[in-house]
Order: structure tokens, then sequence, then C-alpha cells
């Protein structure tokens, strides 16, 4: 698979059904070369600028299936 593959993808959490967003970037161990984290951009903000969201850091353990349009995670409820 390849890494944009990925970055066309919805990403779901699986414990509420809610859509989190399609994966901007991925954390990457350098050394090892294995994906540590997959990374949704923060939303909202007055032209994507003002009281813009902190982006969404998804540890790459909490995917629980990757399929083919989608990546459903396992995330706590807030």
């Amino acid at each position: 698979m390849r890494i944009n593959d990925l970055r066309d993808r919805d990403v779901v959490n699986v414990n509420d059904g809610k859509r989190l967003g399609i994966i901007h970037d991925l954390d990457i161990d350098i050394e090892s070369g294995n994906i540590k984290a997959i990374i949704i951009p923060g939303g909202g903000g007055l032209m994507g600028v003002l009281g813009r969201r902190q982006d969404l850091v998804i540890p790459w353990v909490k995917i629980v299936k990757v399929g083919v349009d989608t990546i459903l995670v396992d995330l706590p409820l807030e």
C-alpha cells in the first residue's frame, strides 16, 4: 500500500460512527520505517485561519481496520 492510498480514505471512529476526516499526514519512525500515527487536520476557523482546531493525531495502534474506502479507528468518546 502506498501513502497516497491512505490519504484518500475517510477515517471513522467505531465507537460512535463519527467521520473524523481524511488523513493529512503521517508520523513515521525514521529508524524503523514504521508508521507511528495518522494525522487528520483540525478544521474550523475563518478561512481556515482564525480559531482553527488542533490536528487530530491518532496512534497507529488505534487503527482497527483499513478498508477500501474507510479507515476504522477505536477512539474513546469525548
